[in-house]
């Protein structure tokens, strides 16, 4: 299944070089840019980790863009995401955010239905990833290239 959050999450991924244009995109309206890492994709867990402080005060997307690369390197079996904040309202807020890296197998996600008092229905969505602890939640790929992960 495929997870799809954020800007052009519909779209094909994005090459290196879509991903600088947009990170320009960012700067030339003044919004810092920061990358963020999860294991854990769940639509409500808009908390991930930060790699590194967010990049205030630049104009060339190249340092976004070796973060971006520096990141994908140590979390490859992570999503990976390029964030854009707009502080010119007078709060910091989302203007862009977009996925820059996947695992080689996403899990996806279970809807769990849950009956309740009065007839009522309740819903859970339960992602499978999260069914193995974090740090191993995603199986490296195969080595041989096949298209099939590890466990």
């Amino acid at each position: 299944m495929r997870i799809t959050q954020g800007t052009f999450s519909f779209l094909p991924d994005l090459t290196d070089d879509e991903i600088r244009s947009q990170i320009s995109y960012a700067l030339e309206h003044g919004w810092p840019c920061s990358v963020e890492f999860t294991d854990d994709p769940h639509p409500r867990n808009t908390y991930w980790e930060m790699w590194g402080l967010p990049m205030f005060d630049l104009v060339d997307p190249a340092a976004v863009m070796d973060e971006v690369r520096a990141c994908r390197e140590e979390h490859p079996q992570h999503y990976v995401r390029v964030t854009a904040y707009d502080a010119s309202l007078g709060r910091q807020t989302v203007a862009l955010s977009f996925l820059v890296n996947r695992p080689d197998v996403e899990p996806g996600f279970r809807l769990d239905r849950a009956e309740g008092a009065d007839r009522r229905i309740g819903y859970t969505v339960h992602p499978y990833a999260t069914e193995a602890p974090a740090g191993s939640r995603y199986p490296a790929p195969d080595p041989r290239g096949n298209g099939h992960a590890r466990r």
